[in-house]
């Protein structure tokens, strides 16, 4: 995207001010998105995004620009701009010959543009077909694919250069179900780090039906009751929970400055011993896996939490320098608009010791929340609220009627104290997270899990 020499030139100039580190990001993103409602193609669309970041340090604090005019004359501006950002000093910072190491990108079968748009849009209509067809309540069909196909450089002044390209495929469906006075919906959003090949381990029917039973099953429920409860979390996206009420705490982005429930409790019990949980940007065709992150830095697998005690946080470069910690290659962006921060990839409980039928028959009175939906956290206090967007209540060890209406209410630091069961089928959901660097793709999961008492919100 941009040669050897230009990137060099480009980093003496950030450090030129008195900078002791500079970096160049440059990014090139395709994404096509199909929108479809009621069997009927509503819109097709194609992305382009191309531009460059730089970003410059003087301890721990920071200077970022970003353009779109990627000509030579467009990036020295830019570069120029972090540097008159920075002062004037009498020395500027170092600058190490770029080697251009070698990447393992992602095996991917079918690239997007190799795919024709009549192919993915059949997708689209099978699972909408898949819907419609399972009851004459659903009463509409939303559908979105999308895919993209992004590549990116990294350079800095300790002489990494490094590339990487990652192609990511979705299908999100929401249906409608009717009775004539009410409408209740499901959504169901499957995707993966891969190219089309992926609807062939995951079914454009099956997606459909799935949507469309979490939508008929809300028709039928009733409100769900309020009160302190146990509660059962089912797997997949039930793991947004920890991800979002505890996630975001063991980030760097607000460990680093104080602002976390969780800052100066490494090698503490934090959680029940049952608890283990890893963020994983390693894991193949993994929905926020990646080889490298957007500061260059390989992708890892890191315990977080080992047996309920606190073992690592997820640590960008800044965090890295404010922290005295190792890069964890959680660094992440949006896009080159963002600098870049510390963020969550593949995040999930692991597998536990418990039976999945031995946790539901455990609960003598308590909600089963199969299915989670969004939710707010403050990551300072770990104070969250999440809807459940398909519940059923327990009663004497058996999952009874569907309910609707439910929230979850609670802190992190104390739900992970209370996760006295953990089950043993591990699945993971894909969703979109933002934070101060923007958007990006983040899997979360979970095996069923049971939380021993947690404030439900419904009706008294």
């Amino acid at each position: 995207m941009i040669k050897k020499q230009l990137l060099e030139e480009l980093l003496g100039i950030a450090v030129s001010t008195g900078a002791d580190f500079a970096e160049v990001f440059a990014e090139q993103e395709r994404s096509n998105q199909i929108r479809l409602l009621d069997r009927r193609i509503e819109s097709v669309r194609d992305f382009l995004l191309s531009g460059v970041g730089i970003r410059a340090f003087v301890g721990t604090k920071t200077y970022y620009a970003s353009t779109s005019d990627t000509t030579r004359e467009g990036l020295l501006k830019c570069a120029a701009a972090v540097a008159g950002a920075i002062g004037d000093a009498t020395v500027a910072g170092k600058v190490t010959g770029l080697v251009n190491e070698p990447v393992q990108s992602q095996r991917v079968k079918h690239l997007p543009d190799d795919v024709p748009t009549a192919r993915k849009a059949e997708i689209l209509r099978e699972a909408s077909d898949a819907a419609v067809q399972l009851d004459e309540k659903i009463s509409q069909v939303q559908g979105t694919y999308m895919d993209v196909d992004r590549r990116f450089l990294v350079a800095n002044t300790e002489g990494l250069y490094r590339e990487d390209r990652k192609i990511r495929t979705r299908l999100a469906i929401n249906a409608v179900a009717s009775n004539g006075g009410e409408n209740q919906s499901g959504f169901y959003g499957p995707g993966g780090g891969v190219g089309i090949e992926f609807f062939e381990k995951v079914s454009p029917r099956e997606a459909g039906e799935r949507a469309a039973r979490q939508a008929l099953t809300n028709l039928s429920a009733v409100y769900c009751p309020a009160g302190v409860m146990t509660v059962a979390i089912e797997n997949g996206f039930g793991g947004v929970i920890f991800h979002e009420a505890c996630g975001h705490s063991l980030e760097a982005t607000s460990v680093g400055i104080g602002a976390s429930q969780m800052a100066g409790k490494l090698g503490q019990q934090i959680a029940n011993p049952k608890v283990t949980a890893i963020d994983d940007g390693t894991i193949d065709g993994g929905w926020g896996s990646f080889a490298i992150d957007d500061e260059g830095n390989p992708a890892q697998r890191n315990v977080l939490i080992e047996k309920g005690v606190l073992k690592n946080y997820m640590v960008d470069r800044l965090g890295s320098r404010r922290m005295g910690m190792p890069m964890t290659g959680n660094s992440r962006r949006e896009n080159y608009t963002y600098e870049p921060t510390s963020r969550m990839t593949n995040t999930f409980i692991d597998n536990g010791p418990d039976k999945n039928e031995d946790i539901i028959a455990s609960i003598e009175y308590g909600l089963y929340a199969k299915a989670m939906g969004g939710g707010s956290v403050n990551p300072l206090t770990g104070e969250f609220n999440f809807s459940v967007k398909e519940g059923y209540l327990v009663r004497n060890g058996k999952i009874c009627e569907p309910v609707r209406g439910a929230s979850l209410i609670g802190t992190g630091a104390q739900i992970l104290q209370d996760i006295d069961m953990v089950g043993q089928n591990l699945a993971t959901g894909q969703g979109v997270c933002g934070s101060s660097s923007g958007s990006v793709p983040t899997d979360v999961g979970q095996p069923l899990i049971r939380v021993s008492k947690i404030t439900v919100g419904g009706r008294s």
